[in-house]
């Protein structure tokens, strides 16, 4: 069996580095604190910080490379939480088709720690990469929820189809990393992984294992707002009167009487959207259907193309709404573009779902109608383009 490991990453392996009983060492902890949130371009190369980096990275490296697993478990709390899951045993068979993926703030001091483990990790024969999500930092409430914005989406494209494989094993090692960030791990972790870990602090600390709990989503209470939850996911912004009975964690104030996703209601989002998006075709804004495009939509048998084809349909629905129907916005973002050769000169437009799915639409007062979806080949040959 396959496990994926994902690790969240501090900066104490670099910390813990740090010479306390050196007196030109006492000001090097608040200096990185205070830089901590820095990204490495926010640093001038000639930084006392930088310099200060670079000292405790090689101190870390030598630590890793010259000392026994227990002196290694003390100097990286991440480290601590893998040797802890393998039983102090890198190195058996079973253990080198695993995958590590090390969570880090998109900081430097953050990387620079992550590429240590990670190039720890790897001497060890073990496959490993790391992932820093875009402004994850605690620089501010809006950065860090950016962050974990970031992280939720990341998840639900890397690991959420690995649920999939009934010989894969996904395990959240929250022994490490910054504490706010841990807890949200926390509860994301009881939707993504099969078994989350800790270890106590002290000596011979044994390993905390907290299986998935069976958690289980109101599909039938989401559903009457199924079209409101697929145009927040895809970024819009929703009147509050829409959304009355809706649970409050689910929604963000933005200071306007619009509404949008919260962090934790794209988490659950994320559970529900293929059942609830996979049904009956929504009515979004500023779209009309022909009965082609209906039968088209019926047509789909896959849940998750139906889902994929909502999930565009609300992002260009979201863009109309900003545009007040100016079809300029969808391209390029959607390719959209007029045919050429249509019957009778029909001013006949179409928008990419993917590389091989398209949508084929006409404009009519304010609504962009849409007619045909499907291949290339179906929506040309039924709109009956020559070339």
């Amino acid at each position: 069996m396959q496990t994926t490991i994902l690790s969240t990453i501090g900066t104490s392996l670099l910390t813990n580095q740090i010479n306390r009983n050196d007196s030109d060492e006492k000001t090097w902890y608040p200096k990185l604190r205070d830089s901590a949130n820095l990204k490495e371009a926010e640093l001038p190369n000639d930084s006392e910080v930088r310099l200060i980096i670079s000292i405790l990275k090689e101190r870390a490296v030598q630590k890793l490379q010259n000392s026994k697993i227990q002196a290694i478990r003390r100097a990286s709390a991440e480290l601590n939480g893998i040797y802890g899951f393998y039983h102090d045993d890198l190195s058996a068979e079973s253990v080198q088709g695993d995958f590590h993926w090390l969570i880090a703030t998109d900081t430097y001091q953050g990387i620079t720690t992550a590429q240590i483990v990670k190039d720890f990790l790897l001497s060890q024969g073990l496959l490993v990469d790391i992932y820093a999500p875009g402004q994850l930092s605690t620089a501010s409430s809006q950065s860090f929820s950016d962050g974990v914005d970031a992280l939720i989406g990341w998840l639900e494209e890397n690991i959420k189809p690995l649920q999939e494989n009934p010989h894969a094993t996904i395990c959240f090692n929250l022994v490490g990393g910054f504490k706010s960030l841990q807890g949200y791990l926390n509860t994301i972790g009881m939707f993504y992984a099969d078994e989350i870990i800790y270890i106590f602090e002290g000596e011979n600390s044994e390993l905390i294992t907290i299986p998935r709990l069976p958690i289980t989503v109101d599909y039938e209470g989401l559903s009457r707002y199924k079209r409101q939850l697929a145009l927040m996911a895809a970024g819009a912004t929703i009147a509050m009167e829409e959304l009355q009975g809706i649970p409050e964690s689910m929604i963000y104030p933005t200071g306007e009487p619009e509404v949008m996703l919260s962090l934790w209601g794209q988490l659950v989002w994320n559970q529900c959207k293929k059942q609830l998006l996979s049904s009956e075709l929504l009515d979004f804004p500023y779209f009309d259907y022909r009965n082609s495009f209906k039968a088209d939509y019926k047509a789909i048998t896959s849940a998750t193309e139906r889902l994929k084809l909502q999930e565009d349909l609300a992002k260009v629905s979201k863009l109309l709404i900003e545009s007040q129907g100016d079809t300029s916005v969808l391209n390029p973002a959607f390719n959209y573009t007029r045919y050429q050769g249509t019957p009778k000169n029909q001013k006949i437009d179409h928008f990419r779902v993917n590389l091989s799915q398209r949508v084929s639409c006409e404009q009519q007062d304010d609504k962009l109608v849409l007619r045909y979806y499907g291949t290339h080949n179906h929506v040309e040959g039924k709109e009956g383009i020559r070339h």
